[in-house]
This record gives C-alpha cells, structure tokens and sequence, in this order.
C-alpha cells in the first residue's frame, strides 16, 4: 500500500494522525485475541497506513499488549506517540495466581506500573500516559500529582484522563495541564456532549474517542451477539442483550442507506461523523483485520456532505438507542456523566 499520509490533529505537544489505532483487541476482549503473527500484520499496516498514534494499557491482556507493542513497535518508535494508561491493572487479588482488574490510583502504584509499561515497551519515555480510571479512593489530584513527578523524571511527555467527568477533568488540570480524555464516543454513546467535549475544547485537552464504531455494531454485521464467544465482553453490556438488540438493530437498516448515498461503508460514515464533531477530536478504532484497519483509516480522507451527516444523528443517537453503555457494576467505575 505504501506509506501514506492521513491529516493530523493537536493532542497536547504532539501531531498526531487524525485517527490512531486502538491495541486492546489485539490481546484481549472481543473474543479470541489473533495470533501474534496476525497482531503484527495489524500493527505494521497501521504504520504503513500513516497512524501514528498507538493505544495501549496496563490492563490490556494484563500486560502483554504493552509487551507486543515493544517487540513490534520499537524499531519505528521515534514516529510514533505511544499511549498507555495506569491506574487499572491485573493482580493476583485471592493469591492463587489468577489475576483480576483492581483500580488502584495510589501514586506508588502508578509510579510502579510506569516502571513495568515501560520495560515491556522498550522504551525510555511514553508519550501520552493515562489515569484508566479515577480511583475514588484517592483524590484525583494526588494521582495526577504522581504522574507529574514521572514528567519532570523524563519518565512521561503528557498526562491524560479516561473515562471522567468535565468537573474531574478541572480539577485534574489544576494540578497539571491535561493533554487528552480518553472516553468511549460514537453515534450511539453521546454522554461526553454532556459537557466534557466542550471543557476540553476549553483547555486545549484533546478528546480521544474509544469504540467509535460502538464495539462493532456501526459495521453494520453483527446480527447476533449471541454468536459471539465466550468471554467477549460485550455479552455483558446492556445493548447486546436479546431485547435492546434486536430494537437496536432496528436502527441499521437506515444507517447503512445513509452510508450507500455517501458512497462509503457504515464504519466509515461512523468515523466521519466523530471527525466532523470537532477538531481537537480523535478516534481509535480497533480491529484485528488489515483490510478493516485500511477501511478506517480512507474515513479520514472522506468529505461527506453535512446533510448526511446531520442525518445520521438523527437516526442513532441517545433518543433511539435501547440499554445502558455498561452494566451497573461497571458503571459505578467511571466518572462519566449519564443522561
């Protein structure tokens, strides 16, 4: 394909491409992760579809998809901005040696997990580093405080935030400049137009956006979720329930004949549509297919007309879609607000 060059957008002290790729599906989450070969294929086409900006966590596979971005990424690391996120992680909670999520926003355990991010990196320095979750048992600006100590250690370029609310995001920034907020956005998940994409756009704090294509669903295949396997976490998540699903996939038909009229696929008007919401707006899709990665990545080429736009708004949007964004379990994790 050859290299190529996608539009750019500010995110703190960086350019980066106007889309980056999300690295969780590479080692966990949506069912059975691909091969290592199959990851790396996924990994180096992003590159030589002209991404540069690369997301990962502690959290993601319990390390080893910080660890894959190493190994494959190293050799290009001084194109890329790499992103990776603490604060949520595995530990071996019962001590026999199954690991499980803790959110733990304690500096000494941030400081410990950047230790850890950035051996399995290999590298020196991660460039945009996030709070995963706000720890409600620390206050978020003595997390954000240790994270400052790792800039001025040379340890991290940025800070970023995932999944708070504008008031938190404040509060945050008081105690050092925030360069993103990572939260999930697409048409059918508009909480952050509650209020956090216009405090961004008042900090100069990019707004990443996870799952812009909603975990799959604005692809437009996913007929059945209950053909998806075990262990896929979206088998937990409201809106793929039998009953919301099948009013959701109500929605599609509708959808997929606005993309036809715009001459692109669904996931492409979908990722349009997020690029057109505003300019400090970044999205990160996820995939482990080549041909799906070079299919995103043309949506950033797209000029689609503002009507078609506007329309699909209409059609998908807090107003139409059925279920909750997470389980209520889940949703006591973050600090997003809630229609």
């Amino acid at each position: 394909m050859g290299s190529v060059q996608l539009p750019m957008r500010a995110l703190g002290p960086f350019s980066v491409s106007a889309m980056g790729l999300g690295c969780m599906n590479l080692s966990h989450a949506y069912g059975t992760p691909p091969s290592r070969e199959q990851a790396e294929r996924v990994l180096l086409a992003a590159l030589d579809a002209g991404v540069t900006l690369f997301d990962t966590a502690a959290l993601y596979g319990f390390g080893a998809n910080e660890t894959l971005l190493g190994q494959v990424l190293k050799p290009h690391r001084s194109k890329i901005t790499l992103a990776s996120k603490c604060g949520m992680h595995g530990a071996d909670v019962k001590g026999d040696g199954k690991l499980q999520r803790v959110i733990d926003g304690r500096p000494e355990t941030l400081k410990a997990t950047c230790e850890a991010a950035l051996r399995r990196l290999q590298t020196d320095v991660i460039d945009l580093y996030y709070l995963h979750r706000w720890d409600r048992q620390v206050p978020v600006e003595d997390s954000v405080g240790a994270l400052a100590d790792l800039v001025r250690e040379g340890k991290i370029r940025s800070i970023g935030l995932s999944e708070v609310s504008a008031q938190t995001l404040r509060r945050a920034h008081a105690v050092h400049p925030i360069a993103a907020v990572q939260t999930e956005y697409s048409l059918w998940t508009r909480n952050p137009e509650i209020a956090v994409l216009d405090a961004c756009k008042e900090l100069g704090t990019a707004f990443v956006a996870f799952s812009p294509v909603a975990r799959g669903f604005l692809c437009g295949d996913l007929r059945d979720p209950a053909q998806l396997p075990a262990g896929d976490i979206r088998l937990a998540m409201p809106r793929f329930q039998a009953d919301n699903y099948a009013r959701n996939l109500q929605l599609l038909d509708a959808f997929a004949l606005v993309a036809r009229h715009a001459d692109c696929t669904p996931a492409q008007l979908a990722l349009a549509w997020l690029l057109a919401q505003g300019e400090h707006i970044i999205p990160i899709p996820g995939t482990t297919s080549v041909e799906h990665l070079r299919e995103n990545m043309r949506a950033a080429q797209l000029h689609i007309d503002a009507a078609l736009l506007e329309r699909v708004s209409e059609i998908i949007g807090e107003h139409s879609v059925a279920g909750q964004r997470y389980a209520p379990a889940t949703q006591k994790e973050v600090d997003t607000e809630v229609f």
